[in-house]
């Protein structure tokens, strides 16, 4: 049987989610210290554990069928991969940043300027789409640094909470673009893997959908029932059970965790009570 190869960063954060959502997809896979790769048990899947700047190229070459990646990679190394599901987590944006001294009006202040980054096609692809002329310093690693050293008068780097431009006396001036980890897929996927990446794909779906879902359960008096599943935004309809006491039903139903705030004062207002809300594990269509 085919195994679908999967490459996933191979130390950070972006390797800790991944990890954690094919746990939570069923996949079980026992990964030692310093290892490259891992099979999963209990589902065609094997694990590659690759450099996070590798992995586009691992995709193009089809070394890797697939791959969770943050998407700002893709732009800088693989415009061409298709995405296939945006995960949600690992969010950050690439952004342009000064030291706190200079005096940012507009983007084009910083025209013939030296400009540090690991994103060197990104910055020229951002600039030249404004007539902006930059000198460009490619580096690797500790970005933040070069504007102290003299090396540039801005940097252009992948910004989440913004604590490390602060810590550099650097301040954001411009997003460039906003990223997220995706499922990305080789160009090279074997036709004969596309069942196993849809059944994978399946199982993410779930996850993702449960992860914004809540079980929603309330008491409700019997004449209000089809005035609340009104409110209640559903998959179906709501499940409706008899209470013990007469004139009165459990109303059972799934809610947009996003929403529940929205609906909340109208559901106590039409005489819903006791409103518990819970998680959900998985949310199968």
């Amino acid at each position: 049987m085919s195994t679908l190869k999967i490459a996933i960063q191979k130390s950070g954060r972006l390797n800790e989610d991944s990890l954690k959502i094919l746990k939570d997809c069923g996949i079980s896979v026992e990964n030692g210290n310093d290892q490259l790769k891992a099979a999963a048990s209990n589902f065609p899947l094997e694990i590659l554990f690759l450099r996070n700047s590798d992995i586009p190229q691992y995709l193009m070459d089809g070394v890797a069928d697939i791959a969770i990646v943050g998407d700002n990679l893709l732009v800088e190394k693989g415009a061409d991969i298709e995405i296939a599901e945006r995960l949600g987590f690992s969010k950050c944006r690439v952004s342009v940043a000064v030291p706190e001294s200079f005096e940012f009006n507009e983007i084009s202040d910083l025209d013939g300027l030296r400009i540090a980054t690991s994103y060197p096609n990104t910055v020229l692809n951002y600039f030249n789409s404004k007539n902006i002329a930059v000198e460009l310093h490619e580096i690797s690693g500790s970005v933040e640094i070069a504007p102290n050293i003299g090396l540039s008068d801005a940097i252009v780097d992948i910004v989440s909470t913004g604590s490390t431009l602060f810590k550099n006396n650097l301040k954001e001036v411009a997003v460039i673009l906003k990223s997220e980890a995706v499922i990305a897929v080789s160009p090279r996927l074997p036709p004969e893997k596309k069942l196993i990446l849809d059944k994978f794909l399946f199982r993410i779906q779930s996850v993702l959908k449960s992860r914004k879902s809540k079980y929603i359960l309330m008491n409700v008096p019997n004449e209000k029932i089809d005035l609340i599943s009104s409110i209640l935004p559903v998959l179906k309809s709501a499940t409706v059970l008899p209470l013990a006491e007469k004139g009165w039903s459990s109303l059972h139903s799934v809610i947009n965790e996003e929403q529940f705030w929205e609906v909340i004062d109208q559901l106590k207002e039409a005489g819903a009570e006791g409103i518990l809300v819970c998680p959900i594990e998985k949310v199968v269509l």
